[in-house]
Order: structure tokens, then sequence, then C-alpha cells
């Protein structure tokens, strides 16, 4: 077993503690606020000692590699980028509040996630097409790691998805700056340059998000055993549920206990460290 801790950067001697208390045979550094810990001991003692110390803290089994990863899927707004975009739209109409609390009870799982969405689109009605665009260009800010993270992948050939609740005309735009292989979101209907406050055809909810990586992973050939699956919120519970390995980032707590992994500290590039 090894010890993934990254995060934040150790004082000095506490790097040498934290391998006394794990009783690791060998440390690795991974970067300038990562280690790789071999030959561990696992236990609570140890997650929390990271956690005192702002470090993520992953058990990781020794034969676990990234070269057997198939595919990565990743939820969009507040993992692969920093905003909830539906909360930006509402910004725009000053009622950001207003939206931004629905999200919140839908990422928490407190309200069904259809009809969250549907209540959140219609409030929308009447925004100009012009304000998603302003959005791509003003405030699609990605995570940090996120181009790392992709850029890896198309290099190791690992096919990218980027599956979402949100909302088609910012998931193409991200597919298109960083080469993500494909993509699953809703497509909001548009009536001369406006919303109209209503979403065409089914939302893509948890359900559809999970049945999407079961079909990526069936016509790639390959196991849940070689798929990793990234979310923050309840509706990517099901998805994770499907992968091999999921990663919880910067997550709701409900989110974090069906996840093997969490990211709190680390950026997206994280993830690549929990690979040898």
């Amino acid at each position: 077993m090894n010890l993934i801790a990254q995060g934040s950067v150790l004082p000095s001697g506490a790097l040498a503690e934290l391998a006394a208390l794990c009783g690791a045979a060998d440390t690795v550094a991974l970067g300038s606020a990562a280690w790789r810990l071999s030959e561990v001991r696992q236990s609570g003692e140890v997650e929390r000692w990271c956690a005192e110390r702002g470090l993520d803290c992953a058990w990781v089994p020794d034969g676990r590699r990234l070269a057997d990863v198939r595919l990565v899927a990743m939820d969009m707004d507040s993992t692969l980028v920093t905003i909830e975009s539906i909360d930006e739209m509402g910004d725009f109409l000053g009622i950001r509040e207003k939206i931004a609390a629905v999200t919140e009870q839908a990422m928490r799982g407190e309200i069904d996630y259809p009809e969250s969405l549907r209540r959140r689109v219609a409030l929308l009605a009447g925004l100009e097409e012009r304000a998603l665009e302003r959005i791509c260009e003003e405030r699609m800010h990605l995570s940090p790691g996120a181009e790392i993270l992709v850029q890896r992948c198309r290099a190791e050939g690992i096919r990218t998805l980027l599956v979402s609740g949100g909302f088609s005309f910012f998931t193409a735009w991200l597919q298109q700056r960083l080469g993500i292989d494909a993509m699953l979101s809703n497509e909001l209907e548009i009536e001369r340059g406006r919303l109209t406050g209503r979403v065409l055809d089914g939302i893509v909810d948890g359900a559809a998000k999970a049945a999407r990586v079961r079909a990526e992973i069936a016509q790639l050939g390959t196991t849940r055993e070689h798929a990793v699956a990234i979310g923050d919120g309840a509706n990517d519970i099901p998805m994770m549920a499907v992968a091999g390995v999921s990663i919880a980032y910067r997550a709701k707590p409900i989110v974090r206990e069906h996840a093997t992994h969490a990211l709190d500290h680390s950026g997206l590039e994280g993830v690549l460290n929990l690979f040898l």
C-alpha cells in the first residue's frame, strides 16, 4: 500500500515525521507539495495528521498504474471549472442568490436534480444568448491543474469525457479549448437570441451521467476498473459508482462519502499522483 500526501508544502522535518508515523519504507517527491510513501501502514492517525496540515491523504494500492486507465470522466461546474455556470447566468439577470440557493440544495442532494434544474432554467427566461458568450470569455476559469490533467490524459491515450448537468453552450466551448474527446450536457432552448426558460430533450441527471460512463466503458471494450470519475456534487455519485476509481474534488460531504479519494487541497493534477 502507498500513501499519497499532497496539497500543501510541509515545513522542515514534517515529512520525516509522516514517514515514521506510517512506517514508510521509501518516500518519493512527486512535486513541491506532493509525496508518495511506499509500504505504509494504513491508519486513522495518519489521516488526522494530514488533515491538520492541509494535506490530501490517499491510500493507493501499489499496482495501480496510469497506463491502465482507459477513461477519465469529469463533471464541469465546480470541478473542471471553478464556477457554477448557471449561477453566473443568474448574475446577468440580478438573481444570482436565488439561483445559487437552489443550486446548493441540489448539490447537497436535498432536492431532485431534474426538478431543481427546471426551476432554475425557468428563472432564466429572457436572458440574452450574448450573456452565455460573455461567461465563456470572462468567467469560465479552469480549476487549478485542469489543463495539466487533460493534456496528460491525451498524451497517455486516455479518453476524456466531460459529463455535466450544465449546458452544452459551455461544455462545447471547453471541449474545443481543451481537446476533450466527448461531452454530455443539457441543451437550452433559445429563440430570437434569448433563453425561453426551457431545456430541450431529456435532462442530464445523475442517472444519465452514469449511463453515459457505462456506455463509454463498453465502447472501449474495457471494465470499470480502468475508468476514473471526478465530480463534486450529489448528481455525480451515480457515475462514481460506475468507475473503479472515483475522486471527490472540493466536494460536498455526501460526495466524499461515496468516493474512493477526495482532493480538498490539491488541484486536479493531483489525480495523476494517485497512479504510478
